[in-house]
């Protein structure tokens, strides 16, 4: 993508109104700021949620919202094309084609279909369709029941090397209490760090449709800005919302600013894209020499390990305090750990995530 490129995902409670239905007013407000923004020179990337309620507020005929996997991916099913069609009209209105792309984890943990599944945003760009992307909700029963779209929209900011990323929500960003229960709360405009402040000023879902809230919202920040993407929590149904985020409005949302140093395509993979099969346990000496000296992790420097994690698989790096220190590719199974190879994570394949 070009040097000025964004994702944006919009949130359930924002796709969809009071009835469930697709609220068509907030995707004209999304498809025209898309559409302003492309003429800018912007490339642009779509995440959407929705596609399960909408689904119930078609077949659910005021019946509550069920919670089995094999209905709610029946109900996706059925909501998917809604979601789209509605999609398709709203930006036909700016005279602008769509094109969906539909992604399930799988697309995401192995290195060949991660490529391909860039390749085919890379694809629709090249013929002028903004690609409108959601997850595989009816075969990815996993997703529907542990993940989220704010997860994957950072994920797609990955993929496409994006350098900004907007979640459209219902609230006006990151405050600092739940406006619910304190009515001082006021708006956090910028995120430079992390910490357990931040993650206490992150409540549930306000709407109860979605999957995720702003925790979720926090997590996915945090993986987009470790790998120099700036990420934005605004208000959906504010007018402009998109350009106004993209173009860091004074008082208009949260912005998260990433770090100096992006990782590099393959590392924000290895680092966020590829689920762990277990975990390594290093002693100091080994810490020291990959913080501080670009090692590779070496078979002497593991004090323990766990998982059944084969020749290839990501694995979790920590210290001997437990904290996570890095992530990485192992080139030794947990079966022929004892007398694989030295090298058990290579430099090359390893990811440091802890500031130093």
């Amino acid at each position: 993508m070009t040097s000025r490129s964004v994702v944006v995902k919009v949130g359930t409670s924002s796709v969809t109104d009071d009835t469930g239905g697709v609220d068509a007013g907030v995707l004209a407000g999304v498809a025209s700021d898309v559409v302003a923004l492309r003429e800018d020179g912007w490339s642009v990337v779509v995440v959407t949620s929705g596609a399960i309620t909408a689904g119930w507020a078609e077949v659910g005929e005021g019946r509550p919202r069920p919670r089995d996997a094999a209905t709610l991916q029946a109900v996706s099913a059925v909501g998917q094309p809604l979601l789209m069609h509605a999609w398709r009209d709203a930006f036909a209105e700016c005279s602008t084609r769509v094109g969906q792309v539909l992604l399930a984890p799988l697309d995401f943990s192995h290195r060949g279909q991660y490529l391909h599944a860039r390749g085919t945003i890379e694809a629709l760009a090249a013929l002028d369709v903004v690609a409108v992307v959601n997850e595989n909700d009816a075969v990815a029963d996993e997703e529907i029941r542990f993940g989220d779209n704010d997860r994957l929209a950072a994920l797609v900011a990955n993929l496409v090397g994006a350098s900004h990323l907007v979640l459209l929500t219902d609230t006006p960003g990151l405050l600092t209490a739940d406006p619910r229960i304190d009515d001082t709360a006021t708006l956090i405009e910028e995120v430079t760090a992390f910490d357990a402040d931040l993650l206490l000023a992150a409540g549930t879902s306000r709407s109860g449709v979605g999957s995720g809230g702003m925790a979720s919202k926090l997590a996915a920040a945090h993986m987009a800005t470790w790998s120099g993407v700036t990420t934005v929590i605004a208000p959906a149904r504010a007018k402009h919302a998109l350009r106004l985020a993209v173009e860091d409005t004074p008082g208009f949302g949260t912005t998260f600013y990433p770090r100096p140093e992006r990782l590099s395509a393959r590392k924000s993979w290895i680092a966020f894209a590829v689920a762990s099969q277990g975990t390594l346990v290093i002693n100091d000496g080994a810490l020291d020499a990959l913080e501080h000296h670009g090692r590779s992790l070496l078979r002497v420097g593991v004090q323990s390990y766990t998982g059944g994690f084969q020749e290839g698989d990501a694995v979790d790096v920590k210290g001997l305090s437990g904290e996570t220190i890095a992530k990485g590719l192992v080139r030794v199974s947990a079966e022929s750990f004892a007398d694989g190879d030295d090298v058990v994570v290579h430099r090359d394949d390893l990811v440091l995530l802890r500031r130093r």
